[in-house]
């Protein structure tokens, strides 16, 4: 499931501009609900907010530049993942450019005192997250005191960039503070919208909720002569269709997503269609049509990669075949099949050839064990009989997609770690580690059997008829329970973990004996397990786009 983060930035005190009464609240209002909502990180800036880090948080132009281009110079998300940007305060326009007004902002000197918004538009959107969402509660009044209201470029950047925004109000109108509610009146509406009264699952049906409350608190609180009107920019048409309250949506609003998400595939858009099918996923736990929309997207980018390959490699032997150079031009004939294959990537040079050869004959124990052998290998530990922590986070990621397309081709898409990655998210999986979550994801890939996991030799050793019917998602297994494995069983020798593989043959398999379920040797439990360190890996997993 994607992963959700804001940025909520509330302005009362202006150092040149006319001051706001109820714009930190806003911002500090828009925060708890945020955090409510299981966010995983809500970035707070204000008048008097906690410092972050070490950092000073006053919404001033250094702090907030500085903030924006270290979330943009390393990216903290990726496809599938929400990040929203919420701010109450002023904004201005300026030589048919649009800035919002941070603390220190001069309306005198807008061009060196402001931020553009197109600024703030690139580094959210360079920080990975499929989806940015922009709330702008500001004044966009054309000829203010204060100077030029936001105009019309910021809703063209959103078009552009695909940048779904909701806007307060329309050019030139104000967007007004209350009294007697002590917020905003579109803060207030937004609340309302995410909240129990509104229950917008997805942005279309905000939008809505927003065009019918806003004029409605603005009639209640400022007369009948008074105009307020939010609207919002989501384009592509897909973006108005995105759930952004799970907990709200309805079947219909996941049918409509998934549509969509499907339509992507046909397009060969799939980098889109991966987008929204994890958002199904948020939706829908484990909806198998989004975990094998996932796992289809994996195999055709692989695919489309092999063939990228293997048309160079025609278009090179040909060039150099008819090559005028060449004392005769002969057929060029290669009784080896010379199908592109995964490419064999490494960043540490490890060959893959055998794995890959293990695969290809589906011998999936056999590769489980060279999995956890290259692994050793990339990191350095082939001395080890074990990864550590610190092995896994540093791991590249270029060795971790060549395993991972290796196990996703050879399987059909079976095993492979973005198969487990996608299944774990679908149950809510972060970094973090969540004891219901893992037990979840655990029974799903056959770790986790009768409330009872088990060690590596119980889950893929003892199994029956593996070949024929094994979880999805079961392997790779050791690289995930090697730490553990340690701790367990610490008088472990190093040619233990090279044990006789070969299963005894059984006389005769019949047809409903293919239909057995998965089966463990209830003996081989493991009585006590460290999910901290058994998360490593599927930690790893979340933070790159595998």
């Amino acid at each position: 499931m994607g992963r959700n983060l804001a940025i909520s930035i509330g302005i009362n005190k202006y150092d040149f501009l006319t001051p706001l009464k109820y714009a930190k609240r806003d911002a500090e209002l828009m925060q708890e609900f945020l955090r409510g909502a299981s966010f995983e990180q809500v970035f707070f800036f204000s008048d008097d907010s906690p410092d972050l880090e070490g950092r000073p948080t006053r919404p001033s132009r250094n702090n907030l530049r500085r903030f924006l281009r270290q979330i943009s110079k390393k990216p903290i998300m990726a496809t599938g993942d929400n990040l929203w940007f919420f701010f109450s305060g002023h904004g201005m326009q300026c030589n048919g450019r649009d800035y919002l007004m941070p603390c220190d902002g001069d309306s005198e000197d807008i061009e060196h005192t402001a931020i553009p918004i197109d600024f703030v538009t690139e580094c959210l959107r360079d920080c990975g997250a499929g989806n940015v969402i922009l709330m702008l509660d500001a004044c966009r009044y054309q000829g203010g005191k204060s100077g030029l209201g936001i105009g019309n470029q910021a809703a063209e950047i959103a078009r552009q960039k695909g940048v779904i925004t909701f806007f307060s109000c329309s050019p030139n109108q104000l967007s007004y503070e209350i009294e007697t509610l002590q917020q905003g009146i579109f803060t207030k509406a937004v609340l309302e919208g995410l909240g129990i009264q509104g229950k917008c699952a997805t942005v279309e049906r905000l939008n809505h909720y927003l065009s019918c409350r806003v004029p409605e608190l603005i009639r209640e609180h400022k007369g009948e002569q008074v105009r307020q009107t939010p609207y919002c920019i989501a384009e592509p048409v897909t973006k108005s269709h995105l759930i952004i309250c799970p907990q709200y949506a309805t079947l219909q609003d996941v049918s409509i997503l998934k549509n969509d998400a499907y339509q992507a595939e046909l397009n060969k858009d799939y980098a889109l269609a991966k987008q929204l099918w994890i958002r199904v996923l948020a939706a829908s736990t484990g909806d198998m049509e989004a975990i094998n929309g996932i796992q289809r997207i994996a195999i055709s980018q692989i695919e489309n990669e092999r063939y990228s390959q293997g048309s160079s490699a025609s278009s090179n032997v040909a060039n150099k075949s008819a090559s005028p150079l060449s004392p005769k031009s002969t057929t060029v004939t290669n009784p080896i099949p010379t199908e592109p294959d995964v490419p064999l990537r490494s960043e540490r040079g490890v060959d893959y050839t055998k794995l890959r050869d293990l695969l290809a004959a589906k011998k999936w124990k056999e590769a489980d064990q060279e999995t956890a052998r290259v692994m050793r290998k990339v990191a350095g530990k082939e001395k080890e009989i074990f990864l550590d922590r610190e092995s896994i986070e540093k791991f590249p990621c270029e060795d971790l997609r060549t395993i991972d397309q290796l196990w996703v081709k050879y399987s059909d898409g079976r095993f492979g770690f973005s198969v487990q990655k996608c299944i774990y998210q679908s149950f809510g999986g972060t970094r973090e580690y969540n004891e219901k979550i893992w037990e979840a994801f655990g029974d799903w890939v056959g770790w986790y059997v009768n409330k009872k996991w088990y060690n590596y030799c119980g889950l893929s050793y003892n199994l029956k008829f593996i070949n024929i019917k094994a979880p999805q998602a079961h392997f790779p297994v050791l690289a995930l329970v090697v730490e553990i494995e340690r701790k367990l069983v610490p008088e472990i020798e190093p040619e233990d973990l090279e044990p006789e593989l070969e299963l005894e043959p059984e006389p005769e398999i019949e047809p409903e004996d293919l239909e057995l379920k998965f089966e463990l040797e209830p003996e081989e439990q493991v009585p006590t397990l460290d999910w901290e360190v058994f998360s490593s890996l599927a930690s790893r997993l979340v933070d790159i786009n595998i």
